[in-house]
């Protein structure tokens, strides 16, 4: 898997080295997510399906990405080409990361005093955090305020980034102008959950990065061949740090 947080609480968990799923075909995946997303929200296409259920043929203002701020918190293997990729369609893009990172083309944040800076320039906030005791819950009332008024927010992480309740009165109260949501607390996400119905938020079943066999099985492949060798693993989970 790519993530772990499932594991972290496993009395049973062997005193071994965890390997993360990091392959092309799922990162591949997460990057036409984020970008599809982003571009859905950019283009106004939710807007223009509510206009054409109801039968009106009215253009809406557009917004060149260059003038549209992507926000990306979380800048490892997923978040890094995310960002690379929204950089090259031409949106002004920003990451933000526990540890600072020196990313060519890209303006980076790091650490909590950072964070509030990137916040308040984007109007798209895209969350590929790892999910950690310190991450869990970041996606609150407090973050939703410092963002611009009539933002956007994708979470494709893990539904334990997000304060549901928080989202729910953001997008009510009009400060939020809708969220992309593939990922929750609870999964599958319970039939009368209010997401479902809620006219601004967009719910997919943590479909954004499926494993894809014919790319994972290398990537395992590979991983096993470097420790037959006696050769330094990669991408080994730091538990202590969370990932």
């Amino acid at each position: 898997w790519a993530g772990v947080d499932h594991l972290k609480s496993d009395p049973e968990l062997p005193d071994i080295p965890v390997v993360r799923m990091v392959e092309r075909g799922m990162t591949s995946a997460m990057v036409e997510f984020v970008a599809a997303r982003v571009l859905a929200f950019n283009k106004r296409f939710d807007d223009y399906a509510a206009q054409q259920r109801r039968g009106e043929w009215q253009p809406l203002p557009y917004c060149p990405p260059w003038e549209l701020k992507v926000g990306i918190l979380g800048l490892g293997e997923l978040g890094l080409c995310a960002a690379k990729l929204l950089k090259h369609i031409g949106y002004d893009v920003a990451g933000w990361s526990r540890t600072p990172k020196d990313i060519e083309g890209l303006r980076c944040y790091a650490g909590a005093q950072r964070l509030a800076e990137m916040l308040t320039l984007s109007q798209v906030l895209v969350c590929l955090l790892p999910l950690t005791p310190s991450t869990r819950g970041i996606l609150n009332a407090s973050l939703f305020q410092q963002l611009p008024r009539g933002a956007y927010v994708i979470n494709c992480a893990r539904g334990g980034h997000l304060v549901e309740s928080d989202l729910m009165a953001a997008l009510d109260e009009g400060h939020l102008a809708g969220a992309a949501l593939d990922v929750f607390e609870e999964e599958p996400l319970p039939a009368d959950h209010p997401f479902w119905k809620h006219p601004k938020i967009a719910v997919t079943p943590h479909a954004s990065a499926p494993t894809i066999p014919d790319t994972a099985i290398l990537s395992v492949g590979e991983s096993i061949a470097r420790f037959e060798a006696g050769e330094g693993l990669r991408y080994v989970v730091d538990f202590k740090r969370g990932y």
